[in-house]
């Protein structure tokens, strides 16, 4: 059940994001702490060295994203404080599924003549992947 806290953050950020085009601070805050909490609790066998990584890994492909006009600040901040929670394996296997549902967003995006688009969804949709295939239930290799 640890990946339902995430689950839930990511399903309200999707919301918001569909909504008013903003993912308030709170919910990268949200993800961050449930990181902290689950490790504190034990419930997380991700090494804070494991957590840390991931996280830089996340502030990596956010801001490069970020610089590429691909992702808003708030989509960034997601993504760092998700890859500090599940660490680097998990967060790996998470960006690979986001890039595969941002592709196909993207692509309904351009037929539908829209300029831009939420990409919250693709993260949400990165992440079931990840669960789906207990990616974040596996052992970090630091």
């Amino acid at each position: 059940m640890i990946w339902l806290i995430p689950t839930i953050v990511l399903a309200i950020a999707t919301i918001s994001d569909l909504r008013t085009r903003e993912i308030p601070d709170w919910l990268s805050l949200a993800l961050l702490s449930w990181g902290v909490i689950a490790k504190l609790l034990g419930w997380s066998h991700i090494p804070w060295l494991g957590m840390l990584v991931g996280g830089g890994i996340g502030l990596g492909a956010g801001l490069l994203l970020f610089a590429l006009g691909g992702l808003g600040g708030g989509d960034g901040k997601l993504i760092t404080s998700l890859g500090f929670a599940i660490g680097p394996l998990g967060l790996i296997v998470t960006l690979f599924g986001m890039a595969l549902a941002g592709g196909v967003l993207a692509i309904v995006a351009k037929l539908r003549g829209q300029p831009d688009y939420a990409y919250v969804p693709a993260i949400l949709a990165g992440w079931l992947v990840c669960v789906s295939y207990d990616w974040f239930g596996a052992r970090s290799l630091l």
